[in-house]
């Protein structure tokens, strides 16, 4: 498809040893910030990696997540006076990434959040007044919106973890979750937003697009 931009759409980082909230019993393991910005980096790698067979290679953008602010949060409470000294910047372990809360494409909002819910697609986008994609809620959908400035759309981009890991059972109780695995393909045509398309998980090592089941 050579995309023109790449966008990790936030909460690519956890820090689920650094958060606010408490265990889950005694039993639970939370992996080590080190090891989370390891995992991290592997698997931006990745598509750091499959970007440099496109060429021109396309943006790396990452809109940061209230997970991801864990990283420097914590650290500007228990150490503020490291600001400034390399590493201490989430963004410093990952160069190849631009860090922002929003980005623009023509009139699309990019961010991680605004609005909550399973109502949050059409919320922000009703709210909002433009184009917005966000992903905190973790569910893959496209919710358009039309008015008399005409029809624009409110797009969840869901997550590329299994919601099913093992890493959310505590966290969820276990419990059913509206979540999927997936991403959104967004496609200009004379400047103007066409209607998202998502890309869904299906299958250990498959995915559907445009009407068929693909393998990895």
């Amino acid at each position: 498809l050579k995309p023109k931009a790449v966008i990790a759409n936030g909460d690519v980082f956890d820090g689920a040893s650094i958060s606010r909230h408490g265990r889950i019993g005694f039993l639970e393991h939370r992996p080590t910030v080190i090891e989370e910005l390891k995992a991290c980096q592997e698997m931006l790698g990745r598509i750091e990696s499959a970007c440099k067979e496109v060429k021109p290679s396309p943006f790396l953008t990452w809109t940061l997540g209230n997970h991801d602010s864990r990283f420097e949060t914590y650290l500007a409470a228990v150490a503020p006076q490291y600001e400034f000294i390399d590493g201490f910047h989430l963004k410093d372990h990952f160069p190849a990434w631009r860090p922002c809360w929003a980005t623009w494409v023509n009139d699309v909002c990019i961010k991680h959040r605004w609005k909550g819910g399973y109502t949050a697609g059409h919320n922000n986008t009703v709210q909002s007044g433009v184009n917005i994609i966000t992903g905190h809620t973790h569910i893959l959908a496209v919710q358009p919106w039309s008015d008399y400035t005409g029809t624009r759309y409110g797009v969840q981009t869901g997550c590329l973890a299994n919601p099913d890991g093992e890493q959310f059972a505590d966290y969820t109780e276990d419990n059913p979750k509206d979540w999927r695995s997936g991403f959104t393909l967004m496609s200009y045509e004379r400047g103007r937003l066409m209607l998202p398309e998502l890309i869904q998980v299906c299958g250990e090592d498959e995915f559907e697009f445009r009407g068929c089941i693909n393998k990895v």
